[in-house]
């Protein structure tokens, strides 16, 4: 899909315009949500939830992945 035919969301007054163009992403089992401070949401797809939903700062979406990641070889190895 070009950049010109994907939806995005209108200006809104206070938010940076990075924010408008990411989207939600579905990464090895988690959903990796935007939030308007630039910082991520993590959630687990499915229940039951091995590893709880947690908050990461403003990031890149590949330390958010990273992340993950690590946060699932820290379970595996529990």
């Amino acid at each position: 899909m070009a950049a010109a035919d994907r939806p995005v969301a209108p200006a809104l007054p206070g938010l940076p315009e990075l924010w408008q163009e990411r989207s939600v992403v579905r990464y090895r089992g988690f959903v990796l949500i935007p939030q308007p401070d630039l910082g991520w949401l993590v959630r687990p797809e499915r229940s039951p939830m091995a590893i709880l939903p947690f908050r990461v700062p403003p990031n890149s979406l590949s330390d958010v992945k990273a992340l993950v990641d690590w946060r699932l070889s820290q379970d595996q190895s529990s």
